[in-house]
């Protein structure tokens, strides 16, 4: 049997993801989309129970499921809050290097839908907590309180 060709392809699908969240967010390069995107993975990383990441990341294309499970140490879950408050966090992974917008989670939704195949991701979130939706959801209205 030959390897996957998601394998193959890793480093494509990952430029193109990254292409199309430096896109989607106005930034000048990915290199400047890298913390923005390591960011809201992470995120939302730690707003699931392990075996909802372990599913979500079952989804991803491999070189973003690696970015998504990179440096974790699974704990329980925080609450989603309001998106401005989760984009304070993202922001806040290495601040001083960091180029996120305040429409950094849309962003990376909007590359994520792009490059991902949308029936499986639909059929991850569908079993996930409802925030999770809502999360990729580039277009969702604020839905989660300020606290």
């Amino acid at each position: 049997m030959p390897w996957p060709t998601e394998y193959q392809q890793a480093q494509v699908d990952f430029v193109r993801f990254m292409v199309a969240a430096r896109d989607a967010a106005g930034l000048q390069t990915t290199n400047m989309a890298w913390n923005m995107v390591e960011g809201v993975l992470h995120v939302f990383r730690r707003r699931l129970k392990t075996s909802d990441a372990v599913c979500f990341a079952n989804v991803l294309p491999p070189v973003l499921r690696a970015l998504f499970l990179e440096g974790w140490c699974p704990k329980d879950p925080v609450p989603f809050l309001a998106r401005p408050l989760m984009t304070a966090e993202v922001k806040a992974l290495r601040p001083d290097h960091n180029f996120s917008p305040e429409t950094a989670i849309d962003a990376v939704a909007k590359a994520l839908w792009l490059c991902v195949d949308n029936e499986r991701l639909t059929q991850v979130l569908e079993k996930l907590p409802s925030e999770a939706a809502h999360f990729w959801n580039p277009d969702a209205p604020p839905a989660y309180s300020e606290d």
